[in-house]
């Protein structure tokens, strides 16, 4: 009896071995792949930063790399905070749904109600367009802005707007920079102190700081690929900085529904038109469930990325202080491996490597740079990938540089024929220089490559009219 026992439980012992080992081989498979990703990534220079990837509340993967200095004396862990860059917009964007929510204000209020040392103009402003990039309140030269008081001054001084409130997308700061006044003169207090009080503090949020000095410890510094720092002085107050468990938790928060709800939610979703910029970045709801949140933020050299599947309920978030543009290849190749697909290896950037040069070249130069580098350098750069000529045209764009954009738009599309994003680009840049036909000619072409690519049936609708 005591034999036929033992021999049982061996047996027994042998059978959870076999049913739990490729499940735990499998998982560790997953890691593993991250794990080599992330360390080539570094070892080739293209990496200093935090990584976290979460699934179903179990944590797949964390890891620092590199140094929270430029000298690297000083070796990061996930204890040290990074600027989110843009990210830390979702803030004020979430402040004034709060606000909304407790019947403090409407998004149709006009701005001036709040702020009324504003001149003429602000009676013309509303909430909504202040959430939606679509103000028309002008750029400020943030360069010469030493803070808050300075800026307002700045904007009392503007005599008009660039356009027609609601007419027209435009990502801007001084949205921001309007937002988080307005939550300061309706709550009573500072915008920082706000999102520690209402928003950090009840989601158990503790590390965050916002707009730390050089001297803050478990700061990450961000500098260049020449050892450059940048500078932490923001142009106007509010930036959370967040260590990459801190970001999670603050991600969960929002996509529980936590601090506003799912109706909120949806609202600040909703971008001014398709494909653009909304205050929680960019996602998508059903219902009163959110299926997915990307958001990405940049400030200088640093860099983050948040990207959010829920419908997998997976999370990869990415933080650098010594920016290489590569965050979504990055996160695309993360998601490849954790659905068990083939997936790309990290590769340089074109456009950090060769911003500076391609800024004094016109279109053709950057076409036979570009041709001349891909015969020396092919094994450097992702030359296989539409990505990297696409982002040099929006590089162009930012540069308003539109004539020279569409010939690196047009040449891109001659490489990548079959890609829908490459013809949607080539129809925004015939659309930004008033050519309406050639436009909808390119935008028919990307919704026949991909019917699903709501962007391009949207202007579609639009231009056919």
């Amino acid at each position: 009896m005591i034999l036929f026992q033992s021999n049982f439980c061996r047996s027994l012992i042998l059978l959870l071995l076999l049913t739990t080992l490729p499940t735990i081989a499998f998982s560790q498979s997953k890691k593993d792949q991250i794990d080599m990703l992330m360390k080539e990534a570094h070892g080739l220079g293209l990496f200093n930063g935090n990584v976290l990837v979460m699934q179903s509340g179990k944590r797949i993967y964390r890891q620092s790399f590199g140094s929270a200095d430029a000298a690297g004396k000083i070796e990061l862990s996930r204890k040290f905070r990074f600027n989110i860059g843009s990210i830390a917009k979702e803030f004020n964007a979430i402040g004034i749904m709060m606000l909304k929510e407790q019947n403090l204000l409407s998004l149709d209020d006009v701005i001036s109600k709040y702020l009324p040392e504003l001149p003429a103009w602000s009676n013309k402003v509303k909430i909504r367009n202040l959430l939606q990039y679509a103000s028309g309140v002008p750029n400020s030269p943030w360069k010469d802005m030493r803070g808050d008081q300075d800026n307002m001054n700045y904007l009392k001084n503007v005599k008009a707007l660039d356009f027609e409130p609601g007419t027209k997308y435009a990502y801007n700061n001084n949205n921001v920079f309007l937002q988080r006044q307005i939550i300061a003169r309706i709550s009573g207090m500072s915008f920082n102190d706000f999102v520690r009080k209402r928003i950090l503090k009840p989601i158990g949020i503790k590390n965050a700081i916002i707009d730390p000095s050089a001297a803050e410890p478990l700061i990450a510094k961000a500098f260049s690929n020449t050892g450059v720092y940048d500078d932490l002085t923001p142009p106007f107050s509010g930036w959370t900085n967040l260590n990459v468990d801190d970001f999670y938790t603050f991600s969960e928060a929002v996509n529980s529904f936590k601090l506003i709800s799912p109706a909120s939610t949806k609202e600040l979703l909703m971008p001014f038109s398709t494909g653009n910029q909304s205050g929680l970045g960019k996602g998508e709801m059903q219902g009163d469930f959110l299926i997915n949140h990307t958001h990405d933020g940049s400030a200088y050299n640093y860099q983050a990325l948040l990207v959010s599947q829920l419908d997998k309920e997976l999370t990869i978030i990415l933080q650098t202080n010594n920016q290489q543009n590569n965050l979504y290849p990055i996160s695309r190749s993360i998601q490849s491996i954790m659905d068990n697909l083939p997936y790309a290896k990290i590769k340089k950037s074109f456009l950090k490597v060769y911003s500076a040069e391609m800024e004094k070249m016109d279109g053709k130069q950057i076409l036979s740079f570009y041709q001349q580098t891909r015969l020396k350098e092919y094994n450097n750069f992702n030359f296989d990938s539409e990505d990297l000529l696409n982002d040099v045209g929006y590089f162009l764009i930012r540069q308003k540089k539109l004539s020279d954009a569409l010939e690196i738009f047009v040449y891109n599309a001659q490489l990548f024929p079959d890609s829908a994003n490459v013809f949607d680009s080539l129809a925004e840049a015939y659309l930004m220089l008033g050519d309406k036909v050639k436009a909808l000619a390119n935008y028919q072409k990307a919704v026949a490559l991909n019917p699903a690519l709501e962007s391009a049936k949207k202007m579609v609708a639009e231009l056919e009219k």
